[in-house]
């Protein structure tokens, strides 16, 4: 919580935070819709006072938060967005649309030193996204939401183009916290789709979205390129406790790792040079999928040492004294639900699903083994892939539902 903003917030506030992840985010509504069904929860207002999503994690964000008072109905409205979602709804991939940009990407690459470039603004037209989530989320229930005391706060992150920041846009009570960090900021909004189609334009994919940011307008992409710290925003908010949902398989990933360390006689067979399909999955899994890990590890140390800190205090009073002037620090407990399986292997099986002419052009970037296919897990916008995936989610929160129930209302 920024020095700026120590305005008190209730107790025991228990956070949401949703990851980013393209296609992946077919997860996060899996397992949210096992969570709704716990009896103390059906029907009856989400336990999740502080929503925080980046990417994909603020389209999910937005549907909780604006059912905030009814979490059986939110899950209800995730599923149905998710598991009904094709490509046609989330970009132009008409042959037409598609030749358009091949030309704009020709005359920039080309002639763009001769002729002046800035024609292309994405690879894709991403124009009937923003008509698909106009139609599934209903921002007015945020409000509802706030009003009624179920809803402390949603922010949602997007990345401004112009100074490479992380910025949280927050909807909120009355007092809820606001920061400015080197790389992090804080802005209170009346959040709209444009702030969700924001957080969720991937880069280079999507066009960036225009947004008022305190008295000008800038332009914005996805949240995640820069939020490092996924956790920190729900944390900033006041959340004492962090229900964390990501979308990588942390089995698949280690896997992946140790054939890297593997020693000569350890090889079934060399690893080939990867092609272009895979580095740029790689590059993608930087932006969406590494951080949580990262941020969770830090969040223990930190716990960790604020319960050292504490444990001092109490035996010297000149250390608060000391430390009087800084951020208050707390312990934060997280619970972290990640994908069993990985889905990088679930969606090779299944990217015959995408359009022939986006297949086209992935087959032209090459064809990376199953478990390295994750460029096609962030794209494939296909509803028997997305309904695969929330399958896997109301799988896994099922496994671990006792910990859960547990976890919310300790």
């Amino acid at each position: 919580m920024s020095k700026k903003n120590h305005s008190p917030t209730p107790s025991n506030m228990m956070g949401l935070v949703l990851t980013a992840g393209g296609a992946r985010g077919a997860y996060q509504a899996g397992v949210l819709k096992r969570v709704s069904e716990i009896p103390a929860l059906n029907k009856k207002a989400s336990p999740f006072k502080i929503i925080t999503g980046a990417s994909a994690g603020a389209i999910n964000g937005a549907a909780i938060a604006s059912h905030n008072s009814d979490f059986t109905k939110g899950a209800q409205t995730l599923v149905h967005l998710w598991s009904n979602l094709n490509f046609s709804q989330v970009f132009r991939n008409d042959p037409k649309s598609l030749a358009q940009t091949g030309v704009k990407a020709l005359l920039d690459f080309s002639l763009g030193g001769l002729t002046g470039a800035g024609r292309l603004k994405s690879f894709v037209d991403a124009s009937p996204l923003r008509q698909f989530l106009q139609q599934h989320l209903d921002f007015s229930g945020i409000d509802e939401a706030i009003k009624a005391g179920d809803l402390h706060a949603f922010g949602v992150t997007a990345t401004g183009y112009h100074s490479g920041k992380a910025f949280t846009f927050v909807q909120g009570q009355a007092g809820h916290a606001l920061w400015n960090k080197s790389r992090r900021i804080a802005l209170p909004a009346q959040l709209t789709v444009e702030h969700i189609l924001a957080s969720a334009a991937i880069p280079l994919v999507f066009q960036p979205i225009e947004l008022k940011a305190g008295e000008s307008v800038a332009y914005f992409g996805d949240g995640a390129m820069r939020l490092t710290t996924p956790l920190s925003p729900a944390i900033r908010l006041g959340a004492q406790r962090l229900f964390a949902i990501g979308v990588r398989c942390q089995d698949s990933a280690e896997s992946l790792h140790r054939s890297e360390l593997s020693t000569e006689e350890d090889y079934v067979t060399k690893l080939e040079c990867p092609p272009f399909s895979q580095i740029c999955g790689t590059l993608m899994n930087a932006i969406f999928l590494d951080h949580l890990d990262a941020d969770l590890d830090h969040l223990k140390r930190m716990n960790a040492f604020v319960a050292a800190y504490q444990a001092l205090e109490k035996k010297l009073p000149a250390v608060e004294q000391e430390f009087a002037t800084h951020e208050p620090m707390r312990v934060v407990k997280p619970l972290v639900i990640s994908p069993s399986a990985d889905i990088a292997v679930i969606a090779k099986t299944l990217e015959h699903r995408m359009p022939r002419s986006i297949r086209y052009v992935m087959d032209g970037l090459g064809q990376p083994d199953e478990k390295s296919a994750d460029l096609i897990s962030f794209l494939l916008f296909d509803s028997a892939f997305t309904r695969e995936l929330i399958d896997l989610g109301y799988h896994d929160a099922s496994q671990r539902i006792d910990e859960i129930e547990q976890f919310l209302f300790e």
